[in-house]
């Protein structure tokens, strides 16, 4: 395995072009999907001929260090879902987003805390980034409640994409947490 991240429980690594079943299968749980599609699941030719080959061009545009990452524990390998560091398609290479898709069964286990905080010292220490930003649903508590852990701040709030108006919720619109490497700097001076 092409390790890219190690945390005390986790292993990121970068997705292969033989990944695309553990992405379907994440995809198809419809409570995975519930603050993105209201839990239909993303079609296994999408993620075949879109979403893979996007996430492997990725590693070749940012030369391998952002982009998509596969996670499993460390203990026994089990795939748990996916982190994100990246920047926006034309963005700035020091302004980037982090996020998370985990399966249910690493839900509430501190699995989204660990690898972020992970992908958030390797940003900060190793990537050269100066700015980290992420979006959800004003009503995904679960995701806010990681985005606060890792000491980033609400922003600003955002209006609901055309896309998902039908998702439960999305009256509420969305928030955006940013966090500076000068704010992730002093609290881990602390």
């Amino acid at each position: 395995m092409d390790t890219y991240l190690e945390t005390e429980r986790l292993s990121l690594r970068r997705f292969t072009a033989d990944d695309a079943e553990l992405l379907i299968e994440l995809d198809s749980d419809p409570a995975v999907m519930r603050h993105l599609t209201g839990g239909v699941p993303t079609a296994p030719d999408v993620i075949r001929e879109q979403h893979l080959p996007r996430i492997l061009a990725g590693y070749d545009k940012w030369g391998g260090d952002l982009g998509l990452f596969a996670a499993h524990e460390e203990a026994g390998g089990a795939f748990i879902g996916w982190f994100i560091l990246r920047p926006e398609a034309e963005g700035p290479l020091d302004e980037v987003e982090l996020g998370y898709r985990l399966r249910q069964s690493a839900w509430g286990r501190g699995y989204g805390t660990e690898g972020s905080r992970a992908l958030l010292r390797k940003a900060f220490t190793e990537l050269g980034v100066r700015m980290v930003w992420a979006e959800t649903m004003t009503v995904n508590r679960g995701s806010r409640n990681i985005m606060e852990k890792l000491g980033m701040t609400l922003a600003e709030s955002i209006p609901t994409p055309d896309d998902m108006e039908a998702i439960e919720g999305s009256e509420h619109g969305g928030v955006r947490y940013e966090i500076t490497k000068e704010q992730w700097e002093r609290r881990t001076e602390r």
